[in-house]
């Protein structure tokens, strides 16, 4: 039996903008303490520079910082009392340094159902393209959100 979600279809295709994000060293440096991060070229603007970058480098999934600040809009989804983060992935693409300035672009992934031993819920995927100044994809961040009776 298929289940027939009613949620807003028109949504897929859309882009939703977001940014500019300025990418300054403090920041990197706020989130490295966050998850204990200590390689120097993530660190040290010297030893990032002697490995051939031009400032201190981000982290692989430094931007799950900043995909917090990208509104989504709602996609009316008629199912569920309960919503919850279900889940993220991130894909670095190209080194973030200090003094980069990026953009982000969302899309409404996928929305499907799942049933499974708490019963049926419904995933919401978006997908987030960050680029920077110079319109390199530096990162793609999918997130997951569910819904549940």
């Amino acid at each position: 039996m298929t289940m027939e979600l009613e949620y807003n279809r028109e949504l897929y295709g859309v882009e939703h903008p977001a940014g500019p994000f300025e990418i300054t060293g403090e920041l990197i440096q706020t989130f490295n303490r966050s998850i204990g991060e200590t390689n120097p070229v993530f660190t040290d603007g010297a030893a990032a520079r002697a490995a051939g970058y031009a400032d201190v480098l981000a982290p692989p999934t430094f931007c799950t910082l900043l995909v917090r600040n990208v509104e989504l809009p709602d996609i009316d989804l008629k199912f569920g009392r309960t919503r919850f983060h279900a889940g993220q992935r991130v894909q670095a693409r190209a080194p973030i340094v200090a003094g980069d300035r990026l953009t982000a672009s969302s899309h409404l992934k996928e929305v499907y159902p799942k049933t499974g031993r708490s019963g049926t819920m419904v995933f919401e995927v978006w997908e987030t393209t960050f680029r920077n100044q110079d319109g390199a994809v530096v990162a793609d961040v999918q997130e997951s959100y569910a819904a549940r009776e």
